[in-house]
């Protein structure tokens, strides 16, 4: 079962990453003459990402009510209905009439559109990895929760590749014509084998067991907020760099590119190369986060990325084609595996099981706006203003990834075996540390009885 749960799960953020990355190649490669047409070439690109930045807003929202769901309901049944919202978006993007074709309803049915994703993907990514943590051996759960990551470059490979060969194999005018469409309808298989996969799941054992005992939150989200608000600050704060180096170094990039007068498809190829190789690193990390510790597998991740911002840019700048090659995968296959296989498995760990998925959905859609929503808005801008100088995006990138260290080291270290035991009780109870006081404080009493 912990194997179909896993798979279920990585489809599923498959779908949902498939679902922004997706938007986010077509903000770059089309979306500004189709839907947001301006004499300036930047500008559109700029208004396309301020509408995948909307995305972004609506996925707090999102993971509120969908962590509470979760935390009420139950994670297998939240999760049906996030990929149904998710994927039913993403396919109807393909059959949107463009500005021509109706004017200004096109951008606002395009916002319509990614509101209501950006709601579900708020409830898909908590609960895909809570599903599988919560099954997976606690000896082995950093490897076993990390695989639902592998969704993450697999959506990001899957759209990117179909741009590729579209770009290979239609002209321009064809692309920009019907040829964009493709990815977008192409979603509706990946989304179906992720709902089949998932019907046939079975719920969360831990979830069961609440349900039994009637250990059910009544108001998840406004318990784990008073009871663990300055754990979940400290969740965004170390999510802040993953979220943005992802965006940066696979999307962002392009936009860079473009104001550079650089190869699009060179640089999209160098991309791809990086990403693909993460279907290997992220097992790893997550193998690695259960050996040395949540923390220092993640915080070696975030210090990566300040260390790199710098040569990652010269590279770009270069234009040469190794340089580039490298130092993606050392920003990517790497530095972002480093971060985003690890918090798989802390960020459940942080939260007992009655309102875990609540908890889970807020650090990772509040860090993800402000990573990955925010960034894609303002790098492009900055671009623009700047006439395309990288030095306000390796700040940005900078600042972010020291943020998250210092996150990283204020939260405590949550890998069962590197500390006996997990922080709160896995299956729903009290914290590890107040049932361990407990019966210290059972068996002195014992002890000093006659």
């Amino acid at each position: 079962m912990l194997r179909r749960v896993a798979f279920a799960s990585t489809i599923g953020t498959a779908a949902e990453y498939y679902d922004f990355f997706v938007y986010g190649t077509a903000a770059v490669l089309v979306f500004g003459p189709k839907f947001f047409p301006s004499a300036d070439p930047l500008i559109g690109t700029l208004a396309a990402f301020a509408t995948y930045a909307v995305g972004f807003l609506a996925r707090p929202l999102g993971g509120i009510v969908f962590g509470h769901f979760g935390d009420r309901v139950g994670r297998k049944k939240a999760l049906i209905v996030t990929i149904l919202i998710v994927g039913l978006g993403t396919f109807a993007i393909g059959l949107l009439p463009d500005y021509q074709s109706i004017g200004i309803w096109a951008p606002i049915a395009l916002i319509v559109i990614r509101v209501l994703q950006g709601f579900g993907v708020g409830g898909e990514q908590a609960g895909a990895v809570l599903l599988t943590a919560e099954y997976a051996p606690p000896a082995r759960r950093g490897f076993f929760a990390s695989l639902v990551q592998l969704g993450a470059p697999a959506g990001f490979l899957i759209p990117s590749g179909l741009f590729a060969l579209l770009g290979a194999t239609l002209t321009q005018a064809q692309l920009l014509d019907w040829g964009w469409r493709v990815p977008f309808l192409a979603s509706a298989l990946l989304v179906a084998v992720g709902l089949y996969i998932r019907l046939r799941t079975e719920e969360s054992p831990i979830f069961a067991t609440i349900q039994r005992t009637k250990a059910v939150a009544s108001r998840p989200v406004v318990e784990v907020v008073r009871q663990f608000g300055p754990t979940i600050v400290k969740g965004v704060g170390a999510k802040l760099i993953e979220a943005c180096a992802f965006a940066m170094y696979t999307m962002i990039v392009l936009a860079y590119g473009k104001a550079h007068g650089i190869a699009q498809g060179m640089l999209l190829e160098t991309v791809i190369v990086a990403v693909a190789l993460e279907l290997v690193t992220i097992p790893l990390a997550g193998a690695l986060s259960d050996r040395i510790g949540r923390r220092t597998t993640f915080i070696a991740g975030a210090l990566l990325h300040v260390a790199l911002v710098v040569p990652f840019f010269m590279a770009i700048d270069s234009g040469n084609r190794a340089a580039i090659q490298l130092v993606m995968i050392l920003a990517i296959s790497v530095g972002h595996s480093l971060c985003y296989a690890p918090q798989a498995a802390l960020f459940p760990e942080l939260f007992p099981a009655r309102v875990r998925c609540s908890g889970i959905a807020l650090i990772w859609q509040i860090g993800s706006l402000l990573g990955s929503g925010v960034l894609g808005l303002l790098a492009v801008k900055l671009i623009q203003l700047t006439h395309g100088n990288s030095l306000a995006l390796i700040i940005y990138v900078a600042v972010l990834g020291i943020v998250s260290a210092v996150s990283l080291f204020a939260l405590p270290e949550t890998a069962p075996q590197r500390r006996d035991g997990d922080l709160h009780d896995w299956g729903g109870g009290e914290p590890v540390e107040v049932r361990t006081a407990a019966r210290a404080s059972s068996s002195s009493s014992s002890l000093a009885q006659p």
